[in-house]
């Protein structure tokens, strides 16, 4: 019996990934071989992947792994793209049911910088940062414009599969959202808390990072050596990124940690890294 629910994720097709220059392709990981304008394209078929195996969907199993389902998956994504959108930067929602059929959705998203999908580093909050400057572009930082608010879900979470891995049964973060009256325009996000530890699990469509003892930190997705402490939230694309390149760490991030004002980072895989504020109510 097929499941009553598909596997999904939502990447980048952005032209300007084809203008990386050779001598910085380690950073993009699948356009380190191929030119693509899919941002981290494998990371997201990886993602998708752990689910299906997770569920036992052996179909949906085949039909994204080795290197022949990763062109597979890059095929049907541009197939899905029409020819007058080629140019322009976008959201594709990418998703696949038990028995191994793709679906594609496709909007526009607004351009940005390649520092804000592949930064050479999160900046620390000092007070001296101009927001936006030209010395952080050269510096590849990314951009602190526009100012995403960041607040916290008045409900708890509980985690499960459907929080760890990231599907269509998407009850917790719209629930979150709407109760947050956060629609998908707006600059403001918001952050699920674990309720049984207290935690942060994660943003409704991002992964939040914390400047904690002189680093960034994310929230833990599984748990930690000697410890029950988890967030229960997604390992999602840039969060794998990140923490790959060694730009953040993982760590449970209490929810009484957070201080109004606090500066974080937001990051998924269709905007890649935004800037954001904490508020507290």
């Amino acid at each position: 019996m097929e499941a009553d629910f598909e596997v999904f994720t939502s990447l980048r097709h952005d032209p300007l990934l084809l203008e990386i220059p050779d001598s910085d392709l380690s950073h993009a990981n699948w356009n380190h071989t191929h030119a693509s304008p899919f941002y981290m394209l494998d990371f997201h078929r990886d993602r998708m992947l752990k689910a299906a195996a997770r569920w036992h969907w052996d179909k949906a199993v085949m039909a994204l792994t080795g290197d022949l389902g990763l062109q597979k998956l890059a095929d049907f994504i541009m197939q899905n793209i029409e020819e007058s959108q080629r140019k322009v930067s976008l959201k594709v929602k990418v998703t696949i049911s038990s028995n191994g059929e793709m679906g594609a959705s496709v909007t526009q998203v607004t351009e940005t910088h390649l520092t804000a999908l592949y930064p050479g580093k999160l900046p620390a909050p000092v007070p001296e940062a101009r927001p936006g400057s030209e010395t952080e572009i050269h510096n590849h930082l990314p951009p602190k414009t526009p100012e995403y608010e960041v607040v916290v879900a008045d409900l708890r979470t509980a985690p499960s599969d459907y929080t760890h891995f990231k599907t269509t049964k998407r009850e917790p973060y719209d629930r979150a959202r709407q109760r947050a009256h956060i629609s998908l325009p707006d600059r403001k996000e918001v952050l699920l808390i674990n309720e049984v530890d207290g935690s942060v699990m994660e943003g409704s469509t991002t992964t939040p990072y914390f400047w904690r003892n002189g680093r960034w930190v994310t929230p833990a997705v599984s748990r930690q050596s000697g410890t029950e402490s988890w967030s229960g939230g997604q390992d999602g694309t840039t969060r794998r990124w990140v923490l790959e390149k060694y730009l953040a760490v993982e760590d449970v991030v209490p929810l009484d940690s957070l201080v109004h004002g606090e500066e974080c980072w937001l990051s998924n895989g269709a905007r890649g890294f935004m800037f954001g504020r904490i508020k507290l109510a």
